[in-house]
């Protein structure tokens, strides 16, 4: 095989992506609306597909034990599948929403593409119900998750692993903050 990864352009587009203008401030507008919903007895829900569904999975149990914000996914197969069944692969998410997210919550999506059906249909569904969206995407900056959140963190990137990569790095910054650390037991 002659291709090979050019490493040096490879992480010079994490120096690039990752520390965005107005970033710092971003992040520490996120903490404090989690916290703010936190306090005001809502909980954070966090949804994607794929690697990203990994990264909700995450990000809601560190905030959830390490953070002690209460936090929670989708993510069970049992509900995927039924629900998938039921309402169709477009329209899952949107009627777990309906059935699990209430007004005083926060949703965050993670979607590298911005454009999952089921992500999009989901946060249109909970604009409108009044509640609110956050997103974490990639790709186009225009993306149609972005267009449906009340807050956005986009990457500006079309590789997958670099786009997910950063997301993680972002949310989990958040929890940090959070704690008011980065050194910390985890039992």
């Amino acid at each position: 095989m002659t291709d090979h990864l050019d490493l040096t352009a490879y992480y010079d587009t994490y120096k690039k992506c990752l520390l965005p203008p107005q970033l710092f401030e971003e992040l520490d507008q996120l903490k404090n609306i989690i916290l703010k919903t936190n306090k005001s007895g809502g909980q954070i829900f966090f949804a994607g597909n794929g690697a990203s569904a990994a990264i909700a999975s995450h990000l809601a149990l560190d905030l959830t034990k390490q953070g002690g914000v209460r936090s929670t996914t989708f993510h069970d197969a049992g509900l995927i599948t039924a629900f998938t069944n039921d309402f169709g692969g477009d329209n899952w998410l949107s009627k777990a929403c309906d059935m699990y997210v209430e007004s005083t919550d926060l949703v965050i999506f993670i979607s590298v593409s911005g454009e999952s059906p089921n992500v999009v249909n989901a946060a249109r569904r909970l604009r409108e119900r009044g509640i609110q969206v956050g997103s974490f995407t990639g790709k186009k900056v225009d993306n149609a998750l972005r267009g449906q959140s009340d807050y956005s963190f986009w990457v500006d990137s079309n590789a997958y692993n670099i786009v997910e990569c950063i997301h993680m790095i972002w949310l989990t910054t958040v929890v940090d903050m959070i704690i008011g650390k980065s050194e910390y037991s985890v039992s």
